[in-house]
């Protein structure tokens, strides 16, 4: 087998032993594929970047030769050709990134002293800077940045199962380390205070605080964040506390959820991440000097290019990212779970375009209906109820609305913002994704069928890994219940939850989580399964 590393120099091995890859410009190009891994790079963004803009007569012969000298090194089937240019395609166990990523998730979904084994495990696969060689190179820069803030991330979250399993002691050397390189770094810089006071060294913790209070004032004129300052306070008053992106709350707080779930009074609400989304498109329609907000971007494409090739790179795009995840799994095993205490059926609400949520209920042999947004045409701001057999009906009557919709019997999928649609007609193929789509969205009080907007109303909110930047979901609190707080206790879990969005959940009465979604549905799993 072949296996590609990008976490450190670029390096190729076929089985086990390194696979010379030419010259640098050859090695260029490789990266270029590895980074967009089962996507096609066109020819043109290819010669561009190979050749920062000022590309020779020569250079799409010069690139079709370095591909050729490729495919003799790696194999003949590892580079396809499609136009308009090039992909490669490879199994995620074939790239250093890709099995990474996959440890990082498992941990994320597990107990303090495995994610720490697992998180450790992940962070192996760095052998140094990411793809050095490319440092200077522009194609290479926004992945660098990304992969390093990725590596820095990772180091915080180890540090914190460390801390939550006592290994407070063995972290002080590291962490010491991490915040003389990274002084501006408020986490860090709260778990060394908090390692080094659980370790008997309260002295030395205070004087962390006091350099790091004074940086920040004199390079940024910015007193410490609300985290160092309660670490600091907590340690004045000599209590007990926990620091961290993934702290675990109390086992009450599961045992509450959990037996609002088993009633069946919570609706769930799943958050998806629109960042590789803007990402790519703006990289498609060379867009990326564009604020890096999908809405934003989407609007700037449908502007200058129309809808039409907005939404088939949105097909395109969206088609091939439905691997269910930890937290979609959880949620396919919420029906039969209800079933058995004759609870009725969840209401699964999503603002992603992607089908996750419906593959892993088919992988748990659940069916399900799916009511989706209609974000163009005749019937823009309506919705659509589509039944588990595949037949669709646009929802004109909400309020007498019923043709099978029911939550006693079925699970329901609520698609906010639309969904893709792998038909080949794509008929309720629907993205809500521009500016103009949210300032027109429609009134959901009125345009949801009845039974639905009674169960949101009516209902606790749990809301995993969703964040401000998805409007959807704040136009639709804002139909349903105004500027009012929620009627019902309801908590919103996202790892790292920014000062603004803890202020807006205050608000709105909405408990804060700072909890990665995929271990906080592994905890509640376990309360869950020992609660039945």
């Amino acid at each position: 087998m072949v296996e590609f590393a990008i976490l450190g120099p670029l390096e190729v091995r076929a089985d086990g032993e390194p696979v010379a890859l030419g010259g640098p410009k050859q090695r260029a190009l490789l990266t270029m594929l590895l980074l967009e891994a089962g996507r096609v790079v066109s020819i043109d963004r290819l010669v561009d970047s190979l050749w920062e803009g000022n590309p020779p007569a020569t250079s799409t012969a010069s690139l079709q030769n370095f591909v050729a000298q490729l495919r003799k090194a790696l194999g003949p089937d590892v580079i396809e050709t499609r136009p308009p240019g090039y992909l490669i395609r490879l199994e995620p166990e074939q790239l250093d990134v890709a099995r990474m990523r996959r440890l990082v998730d498992e941990a994320r979904a597990n107990e303090p002293a495995r994610r720490a084994e697992l998180l450790d495990d992940a962070l192996m696969s760095w052998r140094g800077e990411p793809l050095a060689e490319f440092r200077y190179e522009t194609f290479a820069q926004e992945e660098i940045a990304r992969l390093e803030e990725f590596h820095l991330a990772l180091l915080e979250e180890r540090a914190e199962a460390k801390l939550a399993i006592g290994a407070h002691a063995d972290l002080v050397t590291e962490l010491e380390a991490l915040v003389r390189k990274h002084p501006l770094r408020e986490r860090l810089r709260a778990q060394l205070m908090l390692a080094l006071y659980r370790s008997g060294r309260q002295a030395q913790a205070l004087e962390i605080y006091r350099e790091g209070r004074e940086l920040l004032v004199e390079e940024l004129g910015l007193e410490p964040s609300p985290l160092l300052r309660g670490v600091h306070a907590s340690i004045l008053r000599q209590e007990t506390f926990a620091v961290g992106r993934g702290a675990i709350p109390e086992v009450e707080h599961f045992e509450e959820v959990a037996s609002a779930l088993l009633a069946g009074k919570v609706t769930v609400v799943v958050g998806s991440d629109s960042e590789p989304l803007a990402s790519e498109l703006a990289r498609r329609f060379g867009l990326e000097s564009v604020s890096p907000e999908l809405a934003r971007i989407s609007q700037a494409v449908a502007v200058l290019n129309g809808s039409g090739p907005l939404y088939d790179a949105l097909h395109t795009l969206v088609e091939g990212d439905g691997e269910p995840s930890a937290v979609h799994r959880f949620l396919a095993r919420l029906p039969a779970v209800l079933r058995a205490r004759e609870s009725g059926q969840p209401l699964l609400v999503t603002t992603g375009y992607e089908l996750a949520l419906e593959r892993a209920l088919e992988e748990a042999d659940e069916s399900y209906d799916t009511v989706c947004y209609l974000a163009a045409g005749q019937m823009r701001g309506s919705f659509c109820h589509i039944l588990p057999g595949g037949a669709a009906n646009v929802i004109e009557r909400p309020n007498a609305y019923t043709a099978g919709l029911d939550l006693d019997e079925r699970t329901v999928l609520l698609h906010l913002q639309g969904r893709v649609d792998q038909t080949t007609d794509r008929a309720w193929e629907s993205f809500a994704v521009t500016e103009d789509d949210f300032i027109h969205y429609g009134d959901v009080a009125r345009r949801l069928p009845v039974a639905l907007a009674a169960r949101l109303r009516r209902t606790h909110l749990l809301l995993l890994g969703y964040t401000l930047s998805t409007w959807t979901l704040r136009v639709v609190l804002d139909r349903l219940w105004g500027s009012e707080p929620l009627p019902y206790r309801s908590w919103s879990v996202h790892a790292g939850p920014q000062p603004l969005e803890r202020e807006f959940w205050r608000r709105r009465d909405v408990e804060v989580i700072d909890m990665a979604p995929a271990a906080y549905v592994a905890e509640l799993q376990r309360v869950l399964e020992n609660t039945r």
